[in-house]
């Protein structure tokens, strides 16, 4: 009687173990795959392509920045294809990842120099990117930034 007691107290708390723990595995198993994402679209940033900024942004697309200006989808990939958002180099730092579901966030400091328009310049920004997972891939849903006080 007593080994059937320990045994199912034990199968319980395996169950349990797996409930609770298997969301979580699953979160910090998608973590590369969102920092990958996270690296193709600094990348596609620099070096912009219709395709391939298709390819990691939503149609429902939000992108702020941090003079106030949002831009849909469509205006974000005109500014950039256009040459009037120009990115020459960009660095990420401090940047964390937090999975829930098919949902991430992400935080990290932009440090980039730019050439919007013709006009040289440098940034240093504070952003909040929000990616969802649809069918397998990570793809960018919503983007704000703000400026670092120095």
């Amino acid at each position: 009687m007593k080994t059937i007691l320990v045994a199912k107290t034990i199968l319980i708390a395996a169950l349990l173990t797996a409930l609770v723990s298997g969301p979580v595995i699953a979160q910090e198993k998608d973590e590369p795959a969102v920092t990958a994402a996270v690296e193709a679209l600094r990348k596609a940033l620099v070096d912009p392509d219709k395709g391939t900024l298709d390819k990691l942004t939503l149609d429902q697309l939000t992108y702020g920045h941090s003079s106030g200006l949002i831009q849909n989808k469509t205006e974000f990939e005109e500014a950039l294809l256009s040459g009037k958002s120009d990115f020459v180099s960009m660095d990420l730092s401090q940047q964390t990842v937090m999975v829930v579901g098919n949902t991430a966030w992400v935080r990290h400091i932009l440090s980039a120099v730019t050439n919007d328009g013709g006009n040289p310049g440098t940034t240093h920004l504070s952003v909040l990117l929000v990616l969802m997972k649809v069918k397998g891939q990570w793809r960018l849903l919503a983007r704000q930034a703000v400026k670092v006080q120095s």
